[in-house]
């Protein structure tokens, strides 16, 4: 449970809870289980405090500092975390569901079982987070950084991953189905096993991709690079590959019924 005198600093405003933190850098605040929902919290200093089980839904987070923190089961629904620092902050099973979180520092999180489905994280630096089995559904990625990201059996359903990068991210049995991945970089990602079943990848960089045994039905690959990417036993039935470069890639297996290949010839 929350400790009541931390408690009472916080509410008490920014300009208390940043001067207490100072003169007592010894004293790790615990705020745990703290009802903030809907609380102003705009750029305060949470670095490394105990949030777990905090209702901080609605709340405003922006350019705050939650660097280090345990938001561990915190609800964030629809929080506001808008240029946030959460880098290195624990946010195993959070309800992160529909928050905004457009620009923040998310590098080295941990989202493992964590809900982002309709979340907003244009621009977000996500680089070297482990977000295995996330549910990201709808989820808005357009622009962020994901590079080296741990994103296995992870739900990217609907998501905009449009300029994304996720260069050398695994994603192995994500599902990104019906995905935006337009002019995404995927350079050397692991999409083994991945459910990429109508997703839209028109003119992104898959360059030495993993693409081993996924599911790329329906997909639309057209102007995609896929030089060097290992395609071996994957579905591309009724795939678009019109203008696709897949010079040095390894088609053993594949499947091509009914694909448009890159010469625009159909391939039965």
């Amino acid at each position: 449970m929350a400790n009541r005198e931390h408690l009472a600093l916080l509410k008490a405003g920014a300009v208390t809870w940043i001067e207490w933190r100072k003169k007592n850098p010894q004293i790790e605040p615990d705020l745990s289980a703290a009802n903030l929902q809907g609380d102003n919290l705009r750029g305060a200093n949470l670095q490394g405090v105990n949030l777990s089980k905090v209702d901080l839904g609605n709340a405003l987070l922006v350019r705050a500092n939650l660097s280090g923190a345990d938001l561990s089961s915190a609800n964030l629904y629809k929080a506001f975390l808008v240029e946030a620092n959460l880098s290195d902050a624990n946010l195993t099973v959070a309800n992160l569901s529909g928050a905004i979180l457009t620009q923040a520092d998310l590098s080295h999180a941990n989202f493992i079982g964590a809900d982002l489905s309709e979340a907003n994280l244009r621009g977000a630096a996500i680089a070297h987070a482990n977000l295995i089995g996330t549910d990201l559904r709808g989820a808005n990625l357009r622009d962020a950084d994901l590079g080296a990201a741990k994103l296995m059996r992870t739900n990217l359903s609907f998501a905009n991953l449009i300029e994304a990068n996720l260069i050398a991210a695994d994603l192995s049995e994500a599902s990104l189905y019906e995905a935006e991945v337009l002019g995404a970089y995927l350079y050397k990602t692991d999409l083994y096993k991945a459910n990429l079943n109508k997703a839209h990848f028109s003119g992104a960089y898959l360059l030495q991709a993993n693409l081993s045994e996924a599911d790329l039905s329906q997909a639309d690959l057209s102007w995609t690079n896929l030089r060097g990417a290992n395609l071996a036993g994957a579905n591309l039935r009724e795939a678009n590959l019109r203008g696709a470069d897949i010079r040095g890639a390894n088609l053993n297996g594949v499947n091509l019924q009914e694909a448009i290949m890159p010469d625009a010839s159909k391939h039965h």
